[in-house]
């Protein structure tokens, strides 16, 4: 019992609390000798970089220190730390994904091609797999249960595409092992990586561009900012990280000319802070003892939620739009 006397709501919550105090204390002491050095610099580099057009070409009125800064910061600061986690599960994502199957399928065409023809090839096949990875963690509920750590933000600026939970980050996973699988050199597809990424953090700043001219042929902020608005309308829609031609082929593209998103954020009731956020999507999961005792039950349920899971990622392939509204 953590705390006496009182119900036992109380006593939960405080334990809950104090739990979760020592588990921030445990990554601020591991950060510590382990590299949080390094996330306060690449935090500090996007600083520099992105608030001065945020300032100069503001988008919303809201303060540098808003609602949410302390946890996106947590996320910058806790980044090189939670990094090798979300390598491990990138790696059993990527080798149970079977996606080099489709791309040694597709190596001897991508072999015959020139070399600028090969590298426009690399950058279309990685941006349609990330497509619908990114689609896919929207539309089946286990992979949104990570991603809605991300879509928790309820203010989008310089800081905000760093709250991402390091298994999300996993379902690059496919795509990068598609490519390696095509024939592209891991340093080819680590750049794409990179890339994507990068253009992700000014993606989410708080800037008024519009770029029409753009909009259709890159991401722009005003298509990744619809794609996080908490809205009816743009539920279910701007998937593409690079290309909006994916969200057009596929029936997903949304940006309207005659308005632009003010609320952001979503209703599925993510923890505010970094630990609850890091250990939300793992709740109802097996213990990994109760796994050890039982490995005949847990190989039943691991195979029953596998086949439901891969219903739901056909069902999503299969269908141009969905029919009912999203768990926001």
């Amino acid at each position: 019992m953590c705390a006496p006397g009182g119900s036992s709501y109380v006593r939960h919550m405080t334990c809950s609390r104090i739990i979760r105090m020592l588990a921030f204390a445990t990554l601020l002491g591991v950060g510590a000798t382990f590299g949080f050095r390094d996330g306060i610099v690449a935090g500090v580099i996007v600083f520099v970089l992105v608030v001065p057009f945020e300032k100069l070409f503001r988008r919303h009125d809201q303060r540098l220190r808003r609602p949410g800064l302390g946890t996106d910061l947590a996320h910058v600061v806790a980044r090189p730390v939670l990094a090798p986690v979300g390598l491990v599960v990138a790696v059993v994502v990527g080798a149970l994904s079977f996606a080099w199957l489709p791309g040694l399928a597709l190596r001897p065409i991508v072999g015959a091609l020139p070399g600028w023809a090969r590298v426009a090839a690399g950058v279309a096949l990685f941006d349609l797999a990330a497509y619908w990875a990114h689609r896919w963690s929207h539309e089946v509920p286990f992979l949104w249960r990570f991603h809605s750590v991300h879509h928790s933000a309820a203010h989008l600026d310089w800081v905000s595409g760093f709250r991402v939970h390091p298994a999300d980050g996993a379902l690059l996973a496919p795509p990068f092992v598609l490519l390696l699988g095509a024939g592209f050199t891991p340093a080819t597809v680590g750049a794409l990586a990179v890339v994507q990424g990068v253009v992700g953090l000014f993606l989410h700043a708080n800037v008024r561009w519009r770029l029409r001219p753009l909009q259709r042929v890159v991401a722009t902020p005003e298509f990744h900012h619809w794609h996080h608005a908490n809205d009816p309308d743009a539920w279910w829609t701007n998937y593409s990280g690079l290309l909006p031609v994916w969200d057009q082929v596929f029936g997903t593209y949304r940006v309207p000319a005659d308005r632009r998103p003010q609320v952001y954020g979503t209703d599925t009731p993510v923890p505010v802070d970094l630990v609850g956020q890091l250990t939300w999507p793992l709740r109802g999961l097996p213990r990994p003892g109760w796994v050890l005792r039982h490995p005949v039950a847990t190989a039943r349920r691991t195979a029953t939620a596998a086949r439901r899971g891969l219903g739901q990622v056909w069902h999503s392939t299969t269908r141009r739009r969905h029919p009912v509204p999203v768990p926001f």
